[in-house]
Formats: structure tokens, C-alpha cells, sequence
């Protein structure tokens, strides 16, 4: 049984709509995030900072391989495509869906975010942040098995589309 890995930009809902999937399975929830954290022993916008992104996302590569095989719901960084061997290794598995939301949703949900905070997002504007969604879109798109429209829509009724979507693939 292959994982079902959840991807999308920060903020699309890929840590909740995954905790709402895996009680729906009753699977294990896995944020590949929390993992990274625990294996570098720090924040991960610590770690930006004092290593750079591409340390970050060789760390996030050996992160992924390690629990590609896992039966869970695999929440990805908001950034996992940025990197050419994390979008192939997502392109290998069956169950990759892309929760796509418009920009601005993102940016007012990135904005409201208290809990988390994003290396990549928390000093950006606006437009940075769409820019930088811009740069990512059509590797998301690429890497995906199913994409899944997630704007103005409840946690739940994203889980419902996923949930029929994979029971016809």
C-alpha cells in the first residue's frame, strides 16, 4: 500500500486536510515538516538561516525518500517541488494530490497564520508571495496524480473529494 502525499503552497491546508484523511483511513498523519525539525534539531527558518535553502531541501529529499514506502498521509512542505529529484520522486508515486487554492486565499491565510512561521513567506508582500506561488504552479501541477480545488471549501469536503477521487484511480 502506497502513502497518499498531500501537496500544495503554504497555506492550501495540506497539514489539515491530512489529519481530517487519515482518521477518515485511519492511517497515520505524517508532516514531513515536524520530521525535518526533528532531524536537524532546530526550527526549519533557523535552519534557512543558517545553512541556506539548499541544504534545507537535500535534508527535505532524504526526509521524503525515507517515508516514500510508509502506509500514512504524507503532508509535504509547501516547497517540496521546488527541487528537480523531490518532483521526481512524487511523480513515481500514485497517490500525489495537489490542493490547489487561489493566491489570494493563500495570501490571507499565510498572513493569518500564527502557528506556523514560514521562512519563505513571513517578510514577503503580497505580490512576493504570489510570485513566488507563480514560480512553483506548474510544478505542482506536474507532480500531482489528482488536483483538487480547495478554495471556499471545508477541510471535510476536500477529504470527501479525495476520498472519491482515490476510489476511482
Amino acid at each position: 500500500m502506497n502513502s497518499i502525499l498531500l501537496i500544495g503552497f503554504m497555506g492550501a491546508g495540506k497539514s489539515t486536510v491530512g489529519s481530517l484523511l487519515a482518521q477518515k483511513l485511519n492511517w497515520p498523519m505524517i508532516d514531513l515538516d515536524d520530521l525535518i525539525t526533528e532531524k536537524i534539531k532546530m526550527p526549519i527558518n533557523d535552519y534557512f538561516d543558517q545553512f541556506g535553502e539548499a541544504a534545507f531541501r537535500q535534508v527535505e529529499s532524504n526526509v521524503l525518500k525515507d517515508n516514500l514506502r510508509t502506509k500514512a498521509i504524507i503532508a509535504t512542505g509547501g516547497g517540496i517541488v521546488v527541487s528537480a529529484l523531490n518532483r521526481s520522486l512524487l511523480k513515481a508515486q500514485p497517490k500525489v494530490i495537489y490542493l490547489k487554492t487561489e493566491p489570494q486565499t493563500l495570501v490571507t491565510r499565510i498572513k493569518n497564520d500564527t502557528k506556523n512561521i514560514r521562512p519563505l513567506a513571513t517578510e514577503k508582500s503580497q505580490g512576493e508571495i504570489i510570485s513566488l506561488l507563480n514560480g512553483r504552479l506548474t510544478h505542482y501541477e506536474d507532480s500531482a496524480a489528482i488536483v483538487v480545488e480547495t478554495t471556499e471549501r471545508s477541510p471535510e469536503e476536500i477529504v470527501e473529494e479525495i476520498m472519491e477521487r482515490l476510489a476511482m484511480a
